[in-house]
């Protein structure tokens, strides 16, 4: 079983110019569980109550007042909820830089024994596959999902369930491969002869021959290996 979670959070603000977390705190956890490249029915949403004023900027991103989270749990008595989740899986976040530095400062201010999250999870970064799929193209959730055909106009404003499920959707048309090979199919029939095709047939002097002969073992000697016979 490969177990994956899709990751998403949401903030009381940020830092443009120091590291981005400094001073701010979680306010939404919203994570989806994939097995075996299917989206499950298991999903974790979590409300945490900041005990910090949230910024107007965020609040007009996420739309998630103070009020709201007033009687929320604060991020210590949901750490071992999240840790529970997360740990021994592929945690895929877009833009994980981000993300995994609010956790780990929400971790660090609790004082809590995990310091970093790749100590429990392989951290997979879908902001930075999409820059190699798309080179020089917009790589937000909302282009992606334009450019994947993805329905996400449910997405009126940030909200990291929401944001969870259709990153889930984005990763898996982006790590789509063919995972099996139909044995059974016939692909071509060994019996059905080759009509109308003119083969051209070429002879080689003696002098042409003892060239090629000489030139076969001039790789055999040189590589230790010669394809064809001598």
């Amino acid at each position: 079983m490969h177990r994956q979670i899709v990751l998403d959070i949401e903030t009381t603000g940020m830092n443009l110019i120091d590291k981005p977390y400094i001073g701010h705190k979680i306010i939404e956890i919203g994570a989806i569980e994939i097995i075996n490249k299917k989206i499950t029915k298991n999903f974790l949403h979590l409300y945490i109550n900041p005990k910090k004023k949230i910024e107007y900027q965020a609040y007009k991103i996420h739309g998630i007042t103070n009020k709201f989270l007033n009687k929320k749990p604060i991020f210590s008595e949901i750490s071992e909820q999240l840790i529970n989740f997360i740990k021994k899986t592929d945690l895929i976040i877009h833009n994980a830089n981000f993300d995994i530095g609010f956790i780990e400062y929400e971790l660090k201010i609790i004082n809590h024994k995990i310091k970093k999250i790749n100590q429990i999870c392989n951290v997979i970064d879908t902001l930075s596959i999409a820059r190699k799929i798309f080179p020089g193209k917009k790589n937000d959730l909302n282009s992606l999902c334009q450019r994947y055909k993805i329905n996400n106009s449910i997405r009126k404003k940030h909200g990291a369930l929401i944001d969870a499920k259709l990153l889930a959707n984005i990763f898996l048309n982006m790590t789509k491969k063919q995972t099996k090979i139909n044995f059974k199919k016939k692909i071509f029939n060994e019996k059905k002869k080759i009509k109308n095709y003119n083969y051209i047939k070429i002879n080689l002097t003696k002098k042409e021959n003892n060239k090629h002969i000489k030139y076969l073992k001039y790789i055999k000697k040189k590589f230790k290996k010669c394809l064809w016979k001598i």
